[in-house]
């Protein structure tokens, strides 16, 4: 498969997994700066020592910043996430 689309770059399918695995997962990482995409600008997540390791899945996510939109208490796909996480340790 060309990944990404239109590089002309080939990959295998198990590349492929793998790169959808990491661009899942970075949504619910820490950044340099102790941000997590998922949840935007919300100071709560980032700053309270209460609220910073709480990961929402939400229905569905910013295409371009990956904060989450929607409900915040999804169990379908996006649980697949908590899989994921756990995988890249």
């Amino acid at each position: 498969m060309e990944l990404p689309a239109g590089s002309g770059r080939q990959a295998t399918l198990e590349e492929v997994a793998a790169e959808l695995s990491r661009r899942l997962t970075s949504i619910f990482l820490r950044d340099g700066e102790g941000r997590r995409p998922c949840h935007g600008d919300d100071r709560l997540y980032r700053d309270d020592p209460h609220f910073r390791e709480l990961l929402l899945f939400h229905e569905y996510f910013h295409g371009d910043d990956g904060s989450g939109i929607g409900a915040s208490h999804q169990t379908g796909w996006t649980g697949l996430v908590a899989k994921l996480v756990q995988q890249s340790g």
